[in-house]
């Protein structure tokens, strides 16, 4: 008798452990869905058996499958890109999306995290986002699979991950400004936590030294992605003594912010000063000129990113844990040849 109480007191977060699997995964088989692989299902059905497991007719029932897509900040249209995405992937899949800001404040991630355990959420997918190593321990001990977009930091090695090829992307837009001619370029740098923005800055380097240019640091300037950053960091530029005749911004936000501290000093593009940017939102093509850019497959890096979290809920392995997408150089009437 003593037995029996004991194996009815086992939880799924005990099953989901011996599984192998995640809790969200165990809680599917429990609830009867078929979103999950025979051999895994099998497994973990042999595991309620043994431990005698009593499923509630009535709790939690047929739960809507969720995933939870959280955002430093929701202020950017990038961050659309990607929610369309992975919204596309999510809604053929059957599965809710659930859209968060953390902001960088540990206590608003900390009220994320108690809202993610109340509705017990498939998976998480993080965008340049850093959670603190308690909250990441406790989706590790909720099984809660994680997939990281473009990560702030080194990420741990059990964490997929999905990026572009940032260097690749940095070098083709200097490498676009030398052959026209440019040998003062000026960076506009993005936030130095950012392995893409500092992925994008070693590219830059790379091109002018392949080019047998010396890297000047007075054509460097700090930036943040947005367009205040690039209007200030024109203008930083354009103060100098000798300044650029060419300017790659790391962000297409940054790009048109150093636009407009053109059009007010005057100055024109590209005639005065060649701009590019980089991710090619969709505002771009639209703009005055319109901006020669560094496309990112920001959508698609959504839905991938999808793709691999919905095959770890599932007990399955991700196709490849460190995934980077191809950029793009896309040239449009925002770059001209050195006058």
């Amino acid at each position: 008798m003593a037995r029996e109480s004991i194996r009815n007191k086992v939880t799924i977060t005990e099953i989901a452990r011996q599984a192998g699997v995640s809790v969200p995964t165990v809680s599917r088989v429990v609830n009867g869905r078929s979103d999950v692989s025979p051999e895994t299902r099998a497994r973990i059905e042999d595991l309620l058996r043994h431990h005698g497991y009593q499923r509630k007719p009535n709790a939690p029932g047929d739960r809507a499958a969720l995933i939870d897509l959280v955002f430093n900040d929701l202020d950017s249209p990038w961050a659309v890109e990607i929610i369309r995405g992975v919204e596309e992937v999510a809604h053929a899949s059957g599965v809710g999306t659930v859209v968060s800001a953390i902001h960088g404040a540990s206590g608003s991630a900390r009220q994320w995290m108690t809202n993610l355990r109340a509705r017990a959420s498939d998976g998480v997918i993080l965008v340049t986002s850093v959670l603190e190593p308690r909250l990441h321990d406790e989706l590790r001990r909720l099984g809660v699979p994680l997939v990281v977009v473009d990560p702030a930091g080194s990420p741990a090695l059990d964490m997929p991950t999905v990026g572009a090829t940032n260097w690749a992307g940095g070098m083709a837009a200097t490498e676009h400004l030398l052959g026209l001619g440019h040998r003062r370029i000026g960076f506009i740098a993005g936030p130095p936590r950012l392995l893409c923005s500092r992925a994008r800055l070693d590219g830059y380097r790379a091109a002018l030294e392949g080019a047998g240019i010396a890297v000047d640091d007075a054509l460097i300037v700090p930036g943040d992605f947005y367009h205040s950053a690039g209007f200030d960091g024109c203008n930083t530029l354009l103060d100098l003594e000798e300044p650029p005749t060419a300017l790659f911004a790391s962000s297409d936000q940054m790009a048109l912010g150093a636009i407009e501290a053109l059009r007010r000093r005057g100055l024109r593009v590209p005639e005065d000063l060649s701009v590019v940017g980089f991710d090619d939102l969709p505002e771009v093509r639209w703009s005055a000129p319109p901006l020669t850019t560094v496309r990112q497959p920001l959508a698609d890096m959504g839905k991938l990113a999808t793709r691999t979290v919905l095959r770890l809920a599932l007990g399955e392995e991700p196709a490849s844990p460190r995934i980077e997408l191809a950029t793009e150089l896309v040239v449009r009437a925002s770059t001209a040849p050195l006058a």
